[in-house]
């Protein structure tokens, strides 16, 4: 009897549909290193250039699968075209904002996971905060770094308890890392402590269908706490400037 041939994978079939695009933009599209990494070993991955067809080039600029970003993006402009879905944060921020907490505290649950939405997962409490850090209160970006830590620490006091959702997500037997344990004793004794752990409280594990939210809701509140840059996001020259940009042109080839 016949072997039946395997049906490719999820991503094999996103390899190849992204190949066709990529030939029917007459256009060469690199991955980042990292981005690859984990799914093939990085040190084996060879020279990104290798086997330039002639008559293409590699994308230095736009790329034309996404949406074209305004000239001097603004904090909005990302969220609209760069992040995938803020109901989470959208729906956290409305939580602090119903529970009466200080601005800070809002815009603090507002941007805690934007690494998560448009940068990267991993370590996303420090991308995080290093996105934001030229352009909120230091209480704001310290809150949002401390955060990553302090989620897996409950605080019956302010009646966080450890989520449900991490056992389902890591297993029941799961432990951080030690710096992750180190930084939360740290945050523990830290004078923003509760600013931090009030990004927890106001967090949310599963995500309510039913709750729409929307940016605008918190404009007055951003105006006031966001420093938006007159050059744009990714444009001001600041130390994380480039951060933004990548964010703009995630498959840039240099």
């Amino acid at each position: 009897m016949d072997k039946i041939a395997s049906q490719p994978t999820l991503s094999e079939r996103a390899d190849a549909l992204e190949d066709r695009m990529i030939a029917e933009l007459n256009i060469n599209i690199a991955k980042s290193v990292l981005f690859m990494s984990g799914e093939r070993d990085p040190t084996k991955i060879g020279n990104a250039s290798a086997g330039q067809k002639p008559g293409t080039y590699w994308l230095q600029s736009d790329d034309p699968r996404l949406p074209k970003m305004p000239k001097k993006p603004t904090l909005f402009d990302f969220f609209k075209y760069r992040f995938a879905s803020a109901n989470h944060v959208l729906q956290s921020a409305r939580l602090a904002l119903k529970a009466g907490h200080d601005e800070k505290i809002v815009i603090a649950c507002l941007l805690h996971d934007i690494a998560n939405a448009g940068f990267i997962r991993s370590d996303h409490g420090y991308w995080g905060a290093q996105l934001v850090e030229p352009y909120v209160d230091e209480e704001v970006s310290w809150a949002i770094r401390a955060h990553q830590a302090l989620r897996f620490f409950p605080d019956e006091s302010v009646g966080y308890s450890y989520p449900e959702q991490y056992i389902r997500l890591f297993g029941p037997d799961f432990k951080p890392e030690p710096y992750i344990e180190q930084a939360y004793r740290k945050a523990r004794d830290h004078k923003w402590y509760m600013t931090a752990r009030l990004i927890t409280v106001n967090d949310i594990y599963s995500f309510d269908p039913d709750v729409v939210v929307r940016l605008e809701d918190f404009t007055d509140i951003i105006g006031r706490n966001f420093k938006q840059p007159d050059d744009g996001l990714g444009f001001d020259d600041s130390p994380c400037a480039h951060m933004w940009r990548t964010i703009i042109w995630p498959t840039r080839f240099l």
